[in-house]
């Protein structure tokens, strides 16, 4: 065999070619395999700890003052439905985060980890403690000062330590992007190097080759400078049926799995960046909470317990539809209760300024809404626009079908008769939202509302402001109008 033929130069070309693109492709996945499995294991780790940051506290208080106000006893707190044994709840707790702390490697995150252990041996002492007062028969006001002085601030503490825990494997989230982009940039130079040797030895192999086949070998060479400059979509065209045909041939191949891996990449990065928005629109604030949960205490204290029924039964709901049984998706009529629910639990805190009218057409009832869109723009209206007023103010949300010539399309408003803005900070605040919501200044809730939206529906639809000082802000919403497809889609409210 002749080692100089036409056909062993170009195998020598293909290997030459092939090998760096093997190399560069084994290091990609083993890179991309990687971070999905550290992105993976701190999502699990969140939506563990998550599960805890919303009931644990809840549910450890409610259960011990009933203990203590003799409503249960430990042998029987088991037949309540309602109520968890605080046993069987911190055992729960340290068993979880004991694994989470086996597993996790970030040294904050560690740290509070920790903390929370901690705080979970100090809750369980305080627990002995009650336990041995009721067997003994007595010290009921003692229990409650230990509830109070004890009890509540462990609970509050476990959760600010959930909640840190959180913080910080959400940065780790982002400091696995930054590795991503890091690895998608040394991905592209070795690429560009491999370019190099590529065009290297199809100038050899075509001056070293006869006339014939020179002018295959140069279109060959017009095909791989299209794609050192991004055009993966380009392919090679020969009529011949030699080696210079399988080199074509594998130039094509070569070109197809680039733009794949490519568009893979973008796919990968726009999935990320989804779940980045999607982890910070699920996380309630605790503030809100807090503060409903000492409203309910004061109308209780206040012997106005009809009220405060009405306003666990608000905030039941409320926290019923921000969950959704996971779903993103959920009916404007679901979306009407959730903001329902939660104005009518601020109309209580505040409800000597605060006044609103929800007139959303039944219509629009059946169609699919992004869940928590409206809500924060109510929070918005309230308060940077009611709250600041002298005088009462209120918050109307209202929602038609709009018909224009590319299709149905939905247009809710929340609109709020309070202080409004100068021109100023409104054209601030329209660029704002216009950003990705991790690089606003400012209306953080705003531009994380404007973003879901267009990333599910396009660029075409999101959110408008228009404001005036001393009259008010107007918030539009606009959305494409499509009905829930499904009764798994519609959710779990309709009852």
């Amino acid at each position: 065999m002749n080692i100089y033929s036409l056909k062993n130069k170009l195998m020598l070309l293909v290997l030459i070619t092939l090998l760096p693109l093997i190399f560069v492709t084994v290091y990609l996945i083993f890179s991309l395999n990687n971070y999905s499995n550290s992105y993976d294991e701190i999502v699990s780790n969140m939506t563990i700890a998550n599960s805890y940051n919303l009931n644990f506290k809840n549910e450890m208080d409610e259960s011990l003052y009933k203990l203590v106000v003799g409503a249960v006893t430990f042998d029987s707190i088991k037949e309540d439905e309602s109520l968890q044994d605080p046993y069987e709840l911190i055992g729960d707790l340290r068993e979880d985060f004991g694994v989470l702390m086996q597993i996790t490697t970030d040294k904050e995150s560690k740290s509070w980890l920790q903390r929370l252990l901690r705080n979970i041996d100090t809750l369980e002492d305080r627990v002995d403690d009650i336990k041995v007062n009721l067997d003994e028969g007595s010290h009921y006001d003692e229990n409650i000062v230990m509830l109070d002085n004890n009890i509540y601030i462990l609970t509050e503490l476990i959760q600010d330590d959930i909640q840190y825990y959180i913080y910080y494997q959400t940065q780790s989230i982002e400091n696995l992007k930054v590795q991503l982009n890091s690895q998608v940039q040394k991905f592209v130079i070795l690429w560009v190097v491999l370019l190099v040797v590529i065009v290297v030895c199809v100038t050899i192999v075509a001056v070293v080759l006869s006339d014939s086949i020179v002018r295959p070998i140069r279109r060959l060479c017009g095909v791989t400078k299209q794609i050192s400059e991004g055009d993966f979509s380009v392919r090679a065209e020969t009529t011949t049926k030699d080696e210079v045909s399988q080199l074509s041939d594998s130039i094509n191949e070569m070109s197809q799995h680039l733009e794949i891996m490519v568009q893979q990449i973008k796919e990968d990065e726009r999935k990320m960046r989804y779940a980045e928005l999607r982890l910070l629109q699920e996380q309630i604030n605790p503030h809100f909470l807090y503060n409903t949960l000492d409203t309910i205490i004061w109308l209780i204290e206040g012997n106005s317990s009809e009220q405060a029924v009405d306003m666990v039964m608000s905030l039941s709901a409320f926290f019923r539809l921000v969950l959704s049984h996971g779903q993103e998706f959920i009916t404007i009529k679901d979306e009407e209760r959730h903001i329902r629910s939660y104005l009518e639990i601020q109309q209580v805190r505040y409800h000597d300024i605060l006044d609103y009218e929800i007139a959303i057409e039944p219509s629009l009832y059946p169609y699919k809404i992004l869940k928590l869109s409206l809500q924060p723009l109510v929070e918005n209206a309230l308060y940077h626009g009611i709250k600041y007023k002298r005088a009462k103010g209120k918050i109307t949300i209202s929602g038609s079908m709009m018909q224009e010539e590319d299709g149905s399309k939905i247009c809710l408003i929340v609109e709020d008769n309070g202080v409004g803005m100068e021109s100023e900070e409104l054209e601030h605040l329209q660029q704002e939202i216009t950003k990705p919501c991790k690089e606003t200044e400012s209306g953080f809730g705003l531009a994380n509302v404007n973003e879901r939206i267009r990333m599910n529906f396009g660029m075409e639809y999101g959110i408008t402001i228009m404001s005036r000082k001393g009259e008010g802000t107007r918030v539009q919403v606009v959305i494409p109008a499509q009905q829930m497809e499904d009764a798994a889609e519609r959710g779990a409210y309709e009852e």
